[in-house]
């Protein structure tokens, strides 16, 4: 089945379901532009299409997806062309995932990050083995968590979403099930299996059932008690006041502080207002918002100096700018939420 994307991305029909299988394991499966546009035309070809039950979403290698590819958007906005067309179709995407009208059933095995977040997690069903990992860590890199995130994040219970947020820190397929960002957790070894299952019965709900495995929570409640109390402050400063008052006597709160410093100022100023501000609004008001800020980061100074110092210097300490929280202000936090005009994020 040919609906593009060249070599990046596969598509097959087994039985009742669709199967879609990202094929860049040498690039950690990182979404390009073509698999954003392929995986649109697929989804929207089998929504109409009686013959598919369900849609399958699984990934060649050791990574699920580790984002976007974020090399090429560096590249073209140091050249003065940020690539603002992609970032438009895969927001669309991540919308179009999310009100699907079928069961979307990721198998996730690995490595998920950025980009791979936003093409899997806002499916119906988000299946994650031992080997998965999750994180947003773009506060790291000078971004921010896009693709849906402020529209994921906010839902996860005691403020654990504005903590990943924030440090972009990784978690495991324990904590993804018990935060309510994975909706199963199976064994690797099965997943040959449920993709059979899936393929013949077309019925996520009774083939996940039986494949099913209880995955404990990795974070203890201690730490997931701090989590709530530091996060869910009233402002930002609060949040800092209230880890920076704990990380006297507490390691979790030094250690959490202390990776937060090491974070874009900015990013983290946007994050925060982001995540808080997704709250109330709709996956599509979510996109709209994000595709402001996007706009606004690939036209400023920290995004193109985290990609440096992650990638093309790899390992050097990034020059952030402004260099700390309190030097950025509320009015240049507006600014990345400001309309865009004719330049708006249509759906």
């Amino acid at each position: 089945m040919d609906f593009g994307g060249g070599d990046e991305i596969r598509f097959e029909r087994l039985g009742r379901a669709g199967v879609v299988t990202l094929t860049r394991p040498q690039a950690l499966n990182a979404v390009t532009h073509s698999m954003v546009k392929a995986l649109d035309k697929a989804l929207h070809a089998w929504e109409r299409d009686h013959d598919v039950d369900v849609v399958v979403v699984k990934a060649q290698g050791r990574a699920f997806s580790a984002g976007g590819d974020i090399l090429h958007v560096y590249e073209a906005g140091r050249a003065g062309k940020p690539p603002v067309d992609f970032f438009a179709d895969e927001y669309r995407l991540n919308a179009h995932i999310a009100r699907f009208r079928k069961p979307y059933v990721v198998l996730i095995d690995g490595i998920v990050m950025g980009g791979g977040v936003g093409i899997s997690f806002h499916g119906s069903h988000r299946v994650m083995t031992e080997n998965a990992q999750f994180a947003m860590p773009e506060v790291g890199i000078g971004f921010f968590p896009d693709v849906g995130a402020s529209h994921l994040l906010p839902d996860l219970g005691g403020s654990f979403g504005m903590y990943l947020a924030l440090t972009g820190n990784r978690i495991r397929y324990g904590d993804a099930l018990w935060s309510g960002l994975a909706t199963h957790t199976i064994k690797a070894e099965d997943q040959p299996g449920v993709l059979a299952g899936l393929a013949e019965t077309g019925d996520p709900e009774s083939v996940l059932r039986g494949y099913f495995v209880s995955a404990g929570r990795e974070t203890e409640r201690p730490t997931l008690e701090a989590i709530a109390r530091h996060f869910s402050q009233a402002s930002l400063s609060d949040a800092i006041d209230s880890l920076e008052r704990a990380a006297v006597a507490d390691e979790f709160a030094a250690k959490t502080l202390a990776t937060i410093k090491t974070r874009s100022p900015t990013s983290v100023r946007v994050a925060w207002r982001q995540i808080s501000a997704g709250q109330t609004l709709s996956m599509d008001e979510c996109m709209k918002m994000e595709f402001r800020i996007l706009n606004r980061m690939l036209a400023g100074h920290d995004f193109y100096e985290g990609i440096r110092a992650a990638i093309i210097d790899k390992g050097s300490v990034p020059q952030w700018r402004p260099a700390g929280l309190d030097a950025v202000g509320d009015a240049d936090v507006d600014a990345y939420f400001a309309p865009l005009g004719e330049r708006e994020l249509e759906l």
